[in-house]
């Protein structure tokens, strides 16, 4: 069972799927579960509050969607993505600090870089999912992926079934996948320019996050 309270009046493509939510459920849990794992020295406040925050956030977002409320639901997606957003990047800048400083076990801050290097792909992931052609509800509304900031190959191709196809958050966590590893979006093309500033920031995020660990295990740090 999806968490979406589908609305088939809304919906003008007989092809169109509705998007399920859980999969950006499990992901911004996941993300939250993350910094429940970095020493306290890398984390704003204690390691439980931002898991705490997530949960007070999700729970109702949750309900809210089975209940057709989506813009409710939307303001509370957008206040989870941006809790997660500032924790990700407060503990991205004490991790500098502190391998700067030389605090913190070579083990430690390895296992804490890989962490974040990891919930950078979640926290953007939801990002593009929440933005892309206006978010879940709005492509939903229009029963189509129209004016997207993302051009996924299966767009391009002609024929059935990649007419009807449309991107779910697998194909967002993809692409965030990529942009880490990569610092790139390899397939995908970027058509917008918050998109593509998306992309610059989490390149960045991640290529820091990527120095930091090769600069730990050569010992220049």
């Amino acid at each position: 069972m999806t968490l979406h309270g589908t609305q088939p009046d809304a919906i003008k493509d007989p092809l169109f799927v509705s998007e399920p939510r859980w999969p950006a459920i499990v992901a911004v849990v996941a993300a939250a579960a993350i910094f429940t794992a970095l020493p306290p020295n890398l984390i704003i406040g204690p390691r439980w509050l931002v898991m705490v925050l997530v949960l007070a956030l999700t729970a109702p977002y949750a309900l809210l969607n089975r209940s057709g409320l989506r813009q409710a639901a939307r303001v509370l997606g957008y206040l989870n993505s941006a809790v997660i957003t500032l924790f990700l990047l407060a503990s991205l800048f004490l991790l500098v600090r502190a391998m700067l400083r030389h605090q913190g076990s070579p083990g430690q801050m390895l296992t804490s870089a890989a962490c974040l290097w990891v919930a950078n792909i979640l926290v953007f992931a939801l990002w593009y999912w929440r933005l892309d052609a206006g978010g879940p509800h709005a492509r939903e509304t229009r029963g189509a992926h129209e004016m997207g900031a993302f051009l996924f190959p299966q767009m391009t191709m002609r024929g059935h079934p990649a007419a009807n196809w449309r991107p779910h958050f697998i194909d967002y966590l993809f692409l965030a996948f990529n942009t880490s590893t990569a610092f790139s979006p390899t397939d995908t093309a970027i058509l917008s320019r918050w998109g593509k500033a998306l992309i610059m920031l989490q390149s960045l995020m991640s290529l820091t996050i990527v120095a930091l660990l090769a600069a730990r295990a050569v010992n220049i740090l």
